[in-house]
């Protein structure tokens, strides 16, 4: 349609254009497979090449599965059956021409990784063919993965962060479950069910008594996370949203963000798309890239939400430096009733990346005695540690915060 083709699918090329289009939504994270795809030319076969709504139905019909695509789905086919906006796009941003901020337009959900996967090679094709080839012995050097896997967030380029996204989209998520009292049916001998054994019981006059079993039903405990959006922290903050945003999709997840006051941004933590939700979070709070104080914005956590969020063994996951210079006697009491609310308490430090970090300033010394873990933040190689211990994998020494408190 965009290159103007007419007829069936399977004239011209309309139908390996069907092929790359479902590649492109294949790389912007939908689920497709082969047979999706060749469901896709029979439908177009069978409708024909007429109105544009009739061939974006055919599409969506047999390539979109879950509703969450519907935005990712409309983008794409927005981009590539329409090559004269497409050029017009391309012409704009050659342009030299600066755009207001005003007149910038709001993104479109799943703008952002249909872009990635029409154009995320292209740069690198063009570098190939520019740059001379030089042969580099890489022997004894580490891969590329494992380079951005050690790669501070803070230093990541936008290309390395893109790529972060996208590894922690990938990280298996944490396993943990907890005990709840109720119970469900179980196939395994591991206790009687007498009320069910009796009500089967019934159903044969009594004739026939077989057991039934039960045993505990199991839950993953909802995460609470606290994180400080200050000067020093919102870079480690905004890539460790996009970790939540993965998380939330199996599980509860409850999202604070504080500098000098507290927003919960649970809500807006709720959108499909991991792009527009981060945005969403930075948009309801006005005191991003600000200060910080982190015993009040603590107590109003503990007086507001703590009785509403902390329930059924929650996990609170609070990420700052600790760098607070004042009411260091309020940040060490808040800490102390914050610890006793919830089942484990971990503390997600960036400046732990420094080789010798000691325990000096008067806000990480009062913190530490509260918290269970004290753990770094700032590349995916601690962001999947953090998944392990969340998982029960790695000892509990491992971020064991008294090793940095001073001996008695």
């Amino acid at each position: 349609m965009g290159n103007g083709n007419s007829g069936t699918a399977g004239d011209g090329r309309l139908a390996d254009n069907i092929v790359h289009f479902a590649r492109v939504l294949r790389k912007a994270g939908l689920r497709l497979g082969p047979a999706a795809v060749t469901d896709a030319i029979e439908a177009v076969e069978a409708i024909g090449i007429g109105e544009r709504e009739e061939f974006y139905t055919a599409l969506h019909a047999t390539l979109v599965k879950r509703h969450e695509d519907d935005a990712v789905f409309d983008e794409a086919f927005r981009l590539f059956w329409r090559s004269r906006d497409l050029v017009g796009k391309m012409i704009a941003l050659m342009s030299p021409v600066v755009t207001r901020h005003e007149e910038r337009e709001k993104r479109k959900a799943g703008e952002t990784r249909v872009s990635d996967a029409l154009f995320g090679g292209q740069e690198d094709r063009h570098r190939e063919r520019d740059e001379p080839d030089i042969e580099i012995d890489a022997r004894f050097t580490a891969s590329g993965s494992e380079l951005l896997r050690r790669t501070d967030f803070a230093q990541m380029t936008s290309a390395e962060l893109a790529a972060a996204k996208r590894a922690i989209s990938d990280l298996v998520l944490p396993m943990d479950e907890v005990r709840t009292r109720r119970f469900r049916r179980s196939t395994r001998p591991v206790a009687i069910d007498a009320r069910a054994t009796m009500r089967h019981a019934m159903r044969t006059g009594g004739a026939l008594i077989l057991p039934r079993h039960r045993e505990p039903k199991t839950v993953h405990p909802p995460l609470v996370v606290l994180a400080d959006i200050s000067g020093s922290m919102s870079q480690y903050t905004r890539i460790f949203l996009h970790f939540l945003h993965a998380l939330g999709e199996t599980r509860r997840v409850h999202a604070f963000l504080f500098g000098t006051r507290l927003s919960n941004v649970t809500r807006q933590m709720r959108h499909r798309d991991p792009d527009l939700a981060v945005e969403a979070c930075s948009q309801s709070v006005n005191d991003w890239s600000g200060g910080t104080r982190i015993g009040e914005t603590l107590k109003d956590f503990n007086r507001l939400w703590s009785r509403r969020v902390l329930g059924q063994g929650a996990v609170v996951l609070l990420i700052t430096d600790g760098l607070e210079r004042e009411g260091i006697e309020l940040l060490e009491k808040e800490m102390d009733r914050l610890h006793r609310s919830c089942r484990q308490l971990i503390w997600l430090n960036p400046l732990l990346r420094f080789e010798g970090f000691e325990a000096r300033a008067r806000g990480v010394r009062a913190m530490l005695p509260h918290v269970d873990e004290l753990r770094p933040v700032h590349n995916l190689e601690a962001m999947a540690d953090l998944v392990a211990a969340l998982s029960g994998m790695v000892r509990r020494g491992a971020g064991d915060p008294r090793r940095f408190l001073p001996a008695a």
